[in-house]
């Protein structure tokens, strides 16, 4: 199996008994999925995208991790995805949409 060039996580808020019902969920990021996955599908950028479980910075949500770079985004809109994404490209981050150094 060919490994991803990058893993994409999108906090979904999934809980122990594995309902999603938090914070990232209740601000539309399963619907950010599809559209992520999409997205790189168009622009050619060779990434898994994984629903996730609460990922604990629900102040900061909907919440977006790109590995391998280690890029934690916060607040995530669909507009912000595009400009993330646009930014991954030219292999750069958007500084002011990252929670974390």
């Amino acid at each position: 199996m060919k490994k991803p060039e990058y893993h994409i996580l999108v906090c979904n808020s999934y809980r122990v008994a594995g309902d999603a019902k938090g914070f990232c969920n209740k601000n539309g990021a399963g619907n950010f999925i599809p559209y992520i996955m999409e997205e790189c599908n168009d622009r050619g950028i060779d990434a898994a995208v994984t629903s996730t479980a609460c990922l604990n910075v629900c102040s900061q949500g909907p919440i977006m991790v790109i590995h391998p770079n280690n890029l934690w985004y916060g607040e995530i809109t669909e507009e912000k995805i595009d400009e993330i994404l646009d930014a991954l490209e030219e292999g750069k981050a958007v500084e002011e949409y990252l929670i974390s150094d």
